[in-house]
Parts: structure tokens; sequence; C-alpha cells
């Protein structure tokens, strides 16, 4: 459903995106026989623009690729019992260094207004529209790949999104056995928002069984009542399905366990593209063990992430001062402002004479929710108080870069095991900040705590909100704080530290080596 491969191209929202963007890079760079299908968002996610109160205001433009190929390639599919056509556009491996890829849209002529706007919006709010953008993805990319005469040996369905896809390919291989020869599947979250579920009589309507009858749906998908779980029947219909850290397939095999029929469920850690996100002055650095230079070019990087922060919120960083950062998709069980829920031991932090602190916040929450805007907006109201506190918009593959680079102390603090697996904080570890983070996801599989990173102790039972936030700020007040200003040697062999060990694993080329061997 998104890829985020390079600013230029705006078709993603975060994390799924920036894990698959460097999938194509790892994929390229590997020479896999592997190809992309994507969708093409007319208006991208959205633009995260400011209101005059610096409150932050979604907008909605037109993009347009100069640097995409016409196919002049497209196919019908019905949905909700009319045609739509889908028409695809291809991005050839030399533009960003990718796999080749080909991205879909449905503002094509033929199509009336309506469905013309189901590829306006990456993750439209309204549920028939998301469905007819799943089958899109799912119908049309399958349909598309005949269209083209491309015979894969494997489909890989990252995420459930494509799932309509299988029912197209169970008409074209006319068994479940031969369908799940060929189906792999990847769960990236335990969220219960991100395992979607509808009325099967509703998905039926909108065509999304691709003519399978109901009753067949139901035999290769195991649905008995009326309704529909698309992980689930991912999970029937592949042949072998994986979760995206070691925690996360531990996770995924005791949420999915209790139901029959399931396909073995592994594990793949994500991991992301150092030749695409790392400083190569850093990386150099890193290679010949030399923290002198790590520092020196640290400060370098921070100055510029500064200017970004003087230029949208009027505020003059100092590059000698810790740089806490916490940027990522803002959603309920990130926490990201967790750090003010306590406003007076917030206030005691950021007025500390002795060890001062400087912390940026940036993310895109999604554009309907309500809950994580008012949060962003939360932060932004408060940042008003202090001038070493600011919330920046655009949070997009050049800000994410900009924040890697100029951070000291890369902030994670998402309710345990509720994290797949994140991977922020890679990016950040490989542009030598150092983890700070609850322990969840890769964390687990990379963190040796006052070694590598500072990892807050996983909460016991009771108040585990309190709990967390009282861990953070005792690791923050007593060890972060005191390590960058009175013990920098120790400082800078924990980031010369990090930076090996995130190396060491933590590549995407690794990554897509494992999806080639272990999956496909």
């Amino acid at each position: 459903m998104e890829f985020a491969v390079d600013q230029a191209l705006k078709i993603y929202s975060g994390g799924l995106g920036f894990l698959a963007g460097s999938h194509m890079k790892s994929a390229y760079a590997l020479n896999q026989n592997l190809i992309g299908i994507a969708m093409l968002w007319k208006h991208g996610y959205y633009d995260q623009e400011r209101n005059v109160d610096n409150s932050m205001k979604p907008e909605f433009r037109e993009k347009f690729y100069h640097f995409l190929v016409d196919t002049q390639t497209r196919v019908s599919i019905d949905i909700a019992g009319k045609p739509v056509w889908v028409h695809a556009y291809y991005l050839p491996p030399d533009v960003f260094d990718t796999a080749p890829m080909f991205l879909l849209t449905t503002d094509t002529e033929g199509n009336d207004a309506e469905a013309r706007s189901i590829s306006y919006n990456l993750y439209a709010a309204n549920n028939a529209t998301k469905v007819a953008q799943c089958m899109v993805l799912g119908i049309g990319g399958t349909k598309m790949l005949d269209a083209l005469q491309y015979e894969p040996e494997v489909y890989h369905f990252n995420e459930a999104h494509a799932l309509s896809g299988a029912f197209y390919l169970y008409q074209k291989y006319k068994t479940a056995a031969q369908l799940k020869k060929r189906l792999v599947f990847t769960t990236h979250t335990p969220e219960e928002a991100g395992n979607e579920k509808h009325n099967i009589h509703f998905l039926e309507s909108l065509g999304f069984f691709a003519g399978v009858p109901l009753a067949t749906v139901r035999k290769i998908t195991g649905h008995k009542d009326d309704t529909f779980n698309h992980s689930l029947a991912a999970l029937r219909l592949a042949r072998k399905a994986n979760g995206v850290s070691k925690l996360h397939g531990e996770v995924a095999r005791q949420m999915w366990g209790g139901y029959d029929k399931i396909c073995a469920i592994d594990h793949i850690t994500n991991a992301q593209n150092q030749a695409y996100w790392t400083d190569e002055t850093l990386e150099k650095a890193r290679t010949q063990s030399d923290t002198k230079t790590i520092m020196a070019r640290k400060e370098v990087l921070k100055k510029e992430l500064f200017k970004t922060v003087a230029n949208q919120c009027g505020k003059l960083f100092d590059p000698k001062v810790l740089t806490i950062v916490w940027a990522r998709r803002f959603a309920g069980y990130k926490r990201a402002d967790m750090l003010t829920w306590d406003r007076e031991r917030f206030h005691k932090l950021m007025t500390n004479e002795k060890y001062p602190v400087q912390i940026i916040w940036a993310g895109k929450p999604y554009p309907k929710d309500m809950g994580a805007i008012n949060t962003f907006n939360g932060l932004v109201y408060l940042s008003n108080l202090y001038s070493n506190m600011a919330v920046l918009t655009g949070y997009e593959l050049a800000l994410s870069k900009l924040l890697k680079d100029g951070s000291d102390a890369w902030l994670n603090n998402p309710v345990v095991t509720r994290e797949a697996s994140g991977t922020s904080g890679m990016t950040a570890a490989m542009n030598a900040s150092l983890n700070l983070s609850t322990y969840d996801g890769w964390i687990c599989e990379f963190a040796r705590d006052g070694e590598n990173s500072f990892i807050v102790p996983v909460a016991k039972e009771g108040d585990i909100n309190k709990q967390d936030m009282d861990n953070l700020f005792e690791l923050i007040e007593t060890q972060v704080l005191p390590t960058y200003y009175d013990r920098p040697e120790e400082w800078q062999n924990m980031v010369l530290t990090s930076m090996n060990d995130v190396n060491a694993f933590f590549g995407s080329d690794r990554m897509a080596t494992e999806y080639y061997e272990k999956l496909y």
C-alpha cells in the first residue's frame, strides 16, 4: 500500500513505507529477481502544514511525477458492480536505485469522478473507499501482472491490504493448494486496528472476492460467521507467513495460535538500507573506530537540523547541548507526549542548568485521528513555553534523515509488546544517535542497556503508563544526561558500539536476503 523510496515520491505515510522502500533498494543492490507493486496516490498521504496558531493542518494537493513511465497498460476490475479502469505507471530501477516498480492509479480516462478518487488518498477514512483501494492493489495488481505478461513464482502480500488478489489468483489457478504454493504473507502489527475485519456480505457487494462464490470463500478461508478477518484469511491462504521481529513472531504465533488451518508464522526482523540512510563521514569514521571524527561530524549535522528548527519554530538550538528526538507516526500506543504527563518533572528537566537538554518532536498523525492530532497540538502549545522544545511538521523522508543525523538520543516509548518492530531507531543508530527506548520490537534483539543504548525497565503489573514514565525520567536524569556531560568518553564508546551493532544485523541487505531465502 505504501513505499518510501525517495522524498520526491510521496506515496507513503510512515514506517511500513520506509521499510518497503529499504526492501526495494536492497533488492536492487543484491540484483534479486523481484518487482514491487504499489499505488500511485494522487494526493499522497497528506502535506502536514500549520494553522494560524501553529496547530497541525492536513493539506491535500495533487502530485505530478514526470520521472514515471506510462506503461500504456490498463486493466478493468469490477467494484460495487461497475467496471473501474486501473492504469499502470513504471518506476525504472535507475531513478531511485530500486527494484523495478509498477504503480497503479484509477485516475484515468473512462472512470467517473468516484472511481478516479479511489487512488487519491492513502488510507481513506471511508470504509467502502478503503476496501476499493485494497481491491485496486490486490485484484488490480495481480491482473496487471497478467496484462504485462509477467508470471511470478511467488506473490508476497506485505500486510493484508492486497488480500483480494488471492481470490483473483484462486480463479486463475483453480485450487486452494495451487494458490498456497505461490502466496506468502507478512503481518506487521499486533494492533487490532491494523488487522482489518469487515462484514463478509459488505465485501461481497463490493466485488472483493473477484467472482469467487461466497460458499467457496467461506470454505477456503474458514470463515463461518459474517465477520471476515483479512489477516486470518491471509494466514489460511498463504503457504508461509512472518512477523517482523523475533518478539513480534512470538506475539503473532500466540495471537493467531488458537485458529485452525493457519500457515506457519516465522519472523524476519525489519531493517533499513544503510546506503540510503547513513552519513558517509560517520560511516567512514565508524569503520576506523574514530570517535573524535564521529563527534565532530555529529556537531555539524546537529547544526544542519537546527536550521530547520529555527526556520519552523524561531528557536536557536545549541549543538553542544544534548538533543533528544521523538519522531514517528503519532498513535496512542506510541505515547508521544509521555514526558509531559508529569508537568512539574518535565519543567524541572527542561530548566536544568547543570544538564541542559533540547527535545524535538515530529511525526504525522492519521489525518482523521483527532486523539493523535490533539496530542500533536498539545505539544505544539506546550512548546511555546520553552525555547529548548520544538515540534516540527512535514515528517517525511528528508526531515526524518535530518532528525536521525542531528539527534544525540532517539526516544522510543511504546507500550511493550504493541510495537511489532519499529525501525526509526535503526537509522538513528546508524547515524551516531543512541536509542533511549522501552524494551519492545527490534530493540529486544539489539539493546544492551548501558553499552549500546539506554533501556527503560519493563513495567510490572499495575499502572504501566506511570511506571514507564517514572522510569524514563529516572533514566534520563541519572544515566543519559550525566553520561553525556560528565563522562563524554563513555558516551562516545556507547555510540561507536551502537553503530557497529546496528550495522552488523539491521541493514536491509540482510533482511531482503532472508525474505528471498526463508519466505520466497
